[in-house]
C-alpha cells in the first residue's frame, strides 16, 4: 500500500504544512538499482582525532576508525573528527564508526568502546534526511570489506543504529566462481519472494519453498528466477528429508539456507487459545530448529554455508497482541546465537545470523488498521516503513560468500525503530 504521507512531504506544500505542524518529514530513501548501484559523492575515511578536511565538500559517507580509543578521554577524538563533518553528510548519506570489541579485563577500554554504541544510536536518531549511522566492531584479524560494502551502499537504506560485530573468517574461503544453491522458505510472496529474487540477482540458484496452496505463485516466481519450486509444508515431520532429496536431485548440496516462513495469529494473551499459540510456535520456531538440525546432520549444508533466519523487532521489544509471535521470534534469536557458537560449525566456516524486520510494507501490514499502520511507519528514525527488498538486501549480505566473519548477529532492518532501540 502506498505511503501517502511520504508522498505529501515530498511536495513543497506538504513540506510547509508538516513543518508548521511539527510533524515528521521523512526523506525518500535511495535504494539500490542497476542504474544507480552506489551512493552519490565521495566517501571520506579518517582516524578518530584526525582533523576533518576544510571546505564545504559534501560527503556521501564518512568512515571513522575509532578502534584505538582505549579510555573515556579518547572519546574526545570522535567529536574532534565528526563534529565539523556532520552537516556535510549528503542526503541519504552514511556514517560508519569502526570500533573494537570491549575488552574483558580492561575496564577503561571496555567503557570507551561501549560508549561508542550509545553515541552511534543517538546520532542515528539525529542525522535526518534519510541518513544512517552504524557501529562496526572489529575483532583482531577481521576483514570488514563485506560489511562496509553493504553499509556504504544503497542496499542498506533501511538499516540504521546497528552494532555489528565482525570476526576473522574461518578457513579458506569458497570458490567464488562456483554457482551457489540457496533455499528460501516462505518464498511465494512478500519478503520471501524479494529474498529469492535478490539472491538470484546475485548469482544463486534459488530453491523456492512454500506451502502447496501457494504453488501457482511459487511456480511463477521460480520460473522467472530460473530457480526451482518446492511446494512443501515446512512443518511436515519429514520436511528436512524431502528438502535433502530435492537438492540431491538438483545435483548438489546447499550453500545458503534462509528461514523466512512465518505466520501470525494475533490475540491478546487472555483471548489466545492453545491452537493459535501452537500454530505460530510450530511454523516460526520449531520447524526452523527441526529442519536445520536435519540438514546439518545429513551433511546437506556445504562447508562455508550460510544460515539466515528471520526474527522480528517484536522478538526484541515485545508487542501487545503478539505474545505467541514475539516468543517465536525471540526463540529465533536464541537459536542463532547458540548455533553460531557451535565449534563444529565454526570449524566448517558455517555462519548463522538473523535479520529482524520492523514495519515492512507487505500485504500483511496493509491489512493493519490505518492509525496503527501510520504509527508503525513513523516510529523509527527514518520516519517511514521499509520495503521487502530492504530485508532481502540484508539477507543477501549475510548470505554472501564474503561474509564469513559475521556470525551470531541479529541485524534489525527497521529504520532504527524507536521500539527496542
Amino acid at each position: 500500500m502506498a505511503d501517502r504521507y511520504l508522498r505529501l512531504t515530498g511536495t513543497a506544500p506538504g513540506r510547509f504544512l508538516t513543518r508548521r505542524l511539527g510533524l515528521p518529514q521523512p526523506a525518500p530513501l535511495r535504494r539500490w538499482s542497476a542504474e544507480h548501484p552506489s551512493l552519490d559523492g565521495p566517501v571520506l575515511r579518517l582516524a578518530a582525532g584526525e582533523a576533518a578536511p576544510a571546505g564545504t565538500q559534501p560527503y556521501a559517507a564518512v568512515v571513522l576508525d575509532a578502534t584505538g580509543i582505549a579510555d573515556p578521554a579518547g572519546l574526545r577524538a570522535v567529536h574532534t573528527s565528526l563534529h565539523p563533518l556532520i552537516r556535510r553528510i549528503a542526503p541519504c548519506g552514511r556514517v560508519v564508526v569502526l570500533g573494537a570489541r570491549p575488552g574483558d579485563g580492561d575496564v577503561q577500554q571496555a567503557a570507551a568502546q561501549q560508549a561508542l554504541e550509545g553515541f552511534v544510536r543517538s546520532l542515528g536518531k539525529e542525522i535526518g534526511r534519510g541518513g544512517t549511522v552504524q557501529l562496526v566492531r572489529l575483532a583482531p584479524g577481521a576483514a570488514a570489506d563485506s560489511t562496509l560494502g553493504f553499509l556504504l551502499s544503497p542496499k542498506s537504506a533501511y538499516v540504521s543504529g546497528q552494532v555489528i560485530e565482525v570476526g576473522p573468517a574461518a578457513g579458506e574461503q569458497p570458490d567464488g566462481d562456483r554457482r551457489r544453491t540457496a533455499l528460501v522458505t516462505g518464498a511465494a510472496r512478500g519478503i520471501g519472494a524479494a529474498v529469492a529474487a535478490t539472491l538470484a540477482r546475485d548469482g544463486a540458484h534459488v530453491v523456492c519453498l512454500d506451502v502447496p496452496r501457494a504453488g501457482e505463485a511459487l511456480g511463477e516466481l521460480a520460473a522467472r528466477l530460473g530457480g526451482t519450486a518446492l511446494p512443501l509444508d515446512i512443518t511436515a515431520p519429514d520436511a528436512g528429508e524431502r528438502i535433502g532429496a530435492a537438492l540431491a536431485e538438483a545435483g548438489g548440496g546447499l550453500d545458503v539456507l534462509v528461514h523466512n516462513a512465518g505466520i501470525t495469529r494475533d490475540r491478546r494473551f487472555a483471548n489466545l487459545d492453545a491452537d493459535r499459540w501452537d500454530a505460530v510456535l510450530e511454523v516460526n520456531l520449531a520447524s526452523v530448529l527441526r529442519t536445520t538440525e536435519h540438514l546439518l546432520e545429513a551433511g546437506v549444508l556445504n562447508d562455508h554455508g550460510r544460515i539466515v533466519a528471520t526474527a522480528s523487532i517484536a522478538g526484541i521489544a515485545g508487542n501487545a497482541g503478539q505474545t505467541n509471535y514475539a516468543a517465536s521470534k525471540a526463540g529465533i534469536i536464541g537459536f542463532v546465537r547458540a548455533l553460531a557458537a557451535d565449534p563444529a560449525l565454526r570449524e566448517r566456516g558455517i555462519t548463522v545470523n538473523a535479520v529482524a524486520p520492523g514495519f515492512i510494507e507487505t500485504g500483511m501490514t496493509a491489512a493493519v488498521p490505518l492509525f496503527i499502520r501510520e504509527a508503525g511507519r513513523r516510529m523509527n528514525s527514518l520516519g517511514q516503513g521499509g520495503q521487502p527488498v530492504d530485508v532481502a538486501e540484508a539477507v543477501a549480505w549475510l548470505a554472501s560468500a564474503a561474509s564469513g566473519g559475521i556470525s551470531g548477529q541479529v541485524v534489525r532492518v527497521c529504520g532504527q525503530s524507536l521500539l527496542g532501540a
